[in-house]
């Protein structure tokens, strides 16, 4: 990223696809063949770790820090390689550019139950899903996890029979033979993702694109990780979460946000050499080119919250060891190609850890037109070359959303008079992709939606909220060679053009 470049963010569950959700088919190739004739050098996404309805489809509440979202498994691709029957695969019809989950769910599983059947008893003998589960040390407790939690319908973990719940030697005992088959399924089906995955990858290298992935600093309580390794969490003798990760009042809400993920216990952890964490970067660093760190606050200090607490206000600010963490992460990895997502409230400590470690941040043009404009750290005229700078994130308002909804009347007026001159919302997308692009900054990341001029209806997330987020996808049409080539040219005009 010390060469000029600029990329989009689109998530994989965004794009088009017959069977309602965006998937690791046809159309993400077909989108990367977008980015390459569009001059990109990146493609940044949300994670891909598995979502469940019951958290709102969030990728940031995932069952499992290593694991892949099966609904990304693409039928298109099965029929291809002669795993599903082209004439089982009739889809219903999907909304083009929502995520129905619920429908998306039942007739995915539907489809998956019918390829175990077919290649499920062969797959033991297949070379590729032996490596696969050898070089997985996770797999099999996470399989275990996923069959057990819909065999206890949702129970959490700590109410399952007590020699499950707690892991012990013993716990694969007290497992029938439907929750083993369940578990044989998913292992099956995580090797169809990761195949499909690695594939799409490899074919972002051939077209020369990066791909830049996300890891979520916390992960949820209701997870193979926290089943399988409870000590590495701030929990009772119960198995409940004494204290959880959450924010403190800031830009999105003035309770701050309450996200009840259980806290990380980070003395065990640096007892035991952080290996959790090693082999969980060692995970995202095999599946991405570089990785954007989810809160990189919180792991220089964290906002600790009650368990019992209604909201994020009564919580405190609790030091982690960021800088032996850090040194050990960084003689692990050389080079070590890491965003560190430093937004929101941002102490003296964090600016020194960065600068200590030479991590790169992030700035968003849509927090520059405060009312200290002159100082904002956010705006064009005093960004640093190392920044990677957005237009928005997947948690703001695409501009004209934002433009039209969210901003104050004093912030229209001051980024009207940054710009120079009267505009109209459909131009301002545009306008900040242009202020973005000739900025000093090496590396800028685009939304999709501010490329289409796409307005509120198209926001992918509103922190705080608990329902209808996750759910936007973009229709095929609207991403035609004549936005592929004005964004080509953009990019040449400004330098960020990769064959330049």
């Amino acid at each position: 990223m010390n060469k000029r470049g600029s990329g989009i963010l689109l998530h994989v569950t965004s794009l088009p696809s017959p069977y309602g959700i965006g998937d690791l088919g046809p159309a993400a190739y077909r989108f990367v063949d977008f980015l390459s004739g569009a001059g990109q050098r990146y493609w940044q996404i949300l994670p891909l770790t598995p979502t469940k309805i019951a958290y709102d489809n969030s990728p940031y509440l995932s069952s499992s820090a290593f694991a892949g979202n099966t609904l990304l498994i693409s039928p298109e691709l099965m029929i291809r390689d002669g795993i599903l029957d082209n004439d089982c695969c009739t889809s219903p019809v999907f909304s083009p550019d929502r995520v129905e989950y619920d429908n998306v769910l039942l007739h995915k599983k539907r489809l998956f139950s019918m390829a175990y059947e077919r290649h499920g008893v062969e797959v033991d003998k297949d070379p590729g899903y032996i490596q696969f589960c050898r070089n997985s040390p996770w797999l099999d407790d996470y399989a275990v996890f996923q069959a057990l939690s819909a065999g206890f319908e949702g129970r959490k973990w700590n109410d399952w029979p007590d020699e499950i719940a707690h892991h012990s030697r013993g716990y694969l005992c007290g497992i029938g033979d439907d929750i083993r088959r369940e578990a044989e399924k998913e292992k099956f089906l995580q090797y169809m993702f990761f195949c499909q995955w690695n594939a799409l990858h490899r074919y972002s290298h051939k077209k020369g694109i990066d791909i830049i992935g996300d890891l979520p600093i916390y992960v949820n309580y209701q997870s193979a990780d926290v089943w399988t390794h409870p000590e590495l969490f701030c929990l009772d003798g119960h198995n409940n979460p004494t204290v959880v990760a959450g924010v403190p009042p800031d830009y999105f809400s003035k309770t701050g946000q309450l996200w009840r993920n259980p806290l990380y216990r980070w003395n065990e952890h640096e007892r035991t050499g952080f290996s959790w964490w090693i082999d969980r970067f060692r995970q995202n660093f095999s599946l991405f080119d570089l990785v954007r760190i989810d809160h990189f606050r919180g792991l220089v200090a964290y906002w600790e919250v009650p368990a019992d607490a209604n909201d994020a206000t009564g919580g405190r600010w609790v030091n982690a060891p960021a800088g032996p963490f850090l040194e050990m992460l960084k003689k692990t990895f050389p080079g070590f190609p890491v965003i560190a997502e430093d937004l929101g409230v941002v102490s003296p400590e964090v600016d020194r850890i960065m600068k200590t470690y030479n991590l790169r941040g992030m700035k968003v043009l849509q927090f520059a037109f405060t009312d200290a404009l002159p100082d904002n750290p956010h705006a064009p005229h005093n960004l640093s070359r190392d920044t990677i700078l957005y237009t928005g994130t997947h948690d703001n308002a695409p501009v004209r959303g934002w433009f039209g909804h969210h901003a104050t009347a004093d912030d229209k007026r001051r980024l009207l008079q940054y710009l120079g001159r009267e505009c109209r919302a459909e131009e301002l997308p545009g306008e900040f992709i242009r202020l973005a692009m000739m900025s000093v900054a090496d590396t800028v990341i685009i939304p999709l939606q501010d490329i289409l001029g796409l307005g509120e209806e198209s926001r992918m997330n509103t922190p705080g909220t608990k329902d209808g987020n996750w759910q936007w996808r973009v229709t095929a049409d609207l991403m035609t060679e004549d936005v592929a080539v004005h964004l080509r040219d953009m990019t040449r005009v400004f330098g960020r053009d990769p064959g330049s």
